[in-house]
């Protein structure tokens, strides 16, 4: 089979289970729940005059959320990657495309990432190629570039997932050379560089290394949402408790990563199991820039479509305005300074 066409079937597969109930994390949760706001008794805020928008690095967006990257190089995933598109723009938020590699073997899959750009408006538009990828390129400025002009893309996203090449069974697991040919593109390439986990999460240790070489995004994607060590164990025929359970938890992630911002300058992004607008605002309150999520809006749209997902992020961000007003909070960068408590101290 053709590498183009093995590609195909395997992001098809992978929508299939996405839209299962059995590729979660089981035991290993978000570790939101382990953490509470404070109540202000005397917030002095006008609940109708709390401000959610925020910036995604030049651009201003509407509130601090980004439709992560999903899909691509499928009809089905031109399908929904236009619905979200149409989403993204009239929420005024950033989305994200799917892995672009189908797009440098065949250049027929190049309209299933242009219709988010068509479709997106002026939003920002995030491109996206794997590691594995990325080292094994002869020419990867040129790619990357190729990759960023096929959808004018604002930021390029460089996804890292080492457990899910290990047990994928077509999966390259070798990124020997990935900080080096970072370190080398980071500068050229005209727009920031993000690089992204895809749900076992960036330890501060590992975001140190990304920061020192140029990175300007960090999307820690942590552990407590869609395990995709349990997404490639089920198309093997295997079960794995160890590996379909490995990750470090997102609130975990946001926390250290955050504690960074003392020594660079970054964006950060909170994504892995933020099922809801209290998470987001968890998320948030520890120090996130941004939030992300995929799999929630993934099933949304394909259920209810294009209006189901503008009402369900509408929804969420409500919450978070609530949770705003009863912390004190006017505005996204007081929120983000405010902190969390361990439930503990409340008992």
């Amino acid at each position: 089979m053709k590498p183009d066409k093995i590609i195909s079937k395997r992001k098809k597969e992978h929508i299939e289970l996405c839209m299962g109930n059995n590729v979660n994390y089981e035991k290993k949760t978000s570790g939101f729940e382990f953490y509470e706001f404070e109540h202000n008794a005397i917030t002095q805020v006008n609940f109708q005059q709390i401000e959610l928008s925020t910036r995604f690095f030049n651009k201003v967006i509407g509130f601090p959320f980004l439709i992560s990257c999903m899909t691509g190089g499928t009809s089905e995933a031109e399908k929904i990657n236009e619905k979200l598109a149409i989403a993204a723009n009239e929420l005024n938020i950033p989305i994200g495309v799917g892995s672009q590699r189908p797009a440098l073997i065949d250049r027929k899959n190049c309209s299933t990432y242009k219709v988010v750009r068509k479709k997106a408006g002026k939003v920002p538009v995030l491109g996206n190629l794997g590691a594995a990828q990325v080292v094994r390129s002869k020419n990867l400025l040129s790619d990357i570039k190729f990759l960023i002009d096929l959808i004018e893309a604002d930021a390029m996203v460089i996804h890292i997932n080492p457990l899910q090449e290990l047990l994928q069974p077509e999966g390259e697991p070798n990124f020997k050379g990935l900080l080096k040919s970072i370190d080398k593109i980071a500068p050229k390439i005209g727009v920031p560089l993000i690089l992204k986990e895809v749900g076992s999460g960036i330890s501060k240790s590992a975001a140190r290394r990304l920061l020192n070489v140029g990175v300007k995004g960090i999307d820690v994607a942590g552990a407590g949402g869609t395990s995709w060590g349990a997404i490639e164990l089920i198309r093997s025929n295997e079960k794995n408790e160890f590996f379909s359970e490995w990750g470090l938890s997102t609130s975990y992630c946001v926390r250290t990563v955050a504690e960074l911002k003392t020594e660079y300058k970054f964006m950060l992004i909170a994504s892995g199991g933020l099922k809801d607008g209290i998470n987001i605002a968890k998320a948030l309150a520890l120090g996130a820039d941004l939030t992300a999520s995929a799999r929630p809006l993934l099933k949304e749209v394909m259920t209810n479509d294009i209006r189901g997902v503008i009402e369900l992020l509408s929804s969420w961000f409500e919450t978070v305005k609530k949770i705003m007003y009863l912390t004190g909070c006017d505005n996204i960068k007081k929120f983000s300074k405010i902190g969390l408590k361990r439930k503990e101290v409340f008992v």
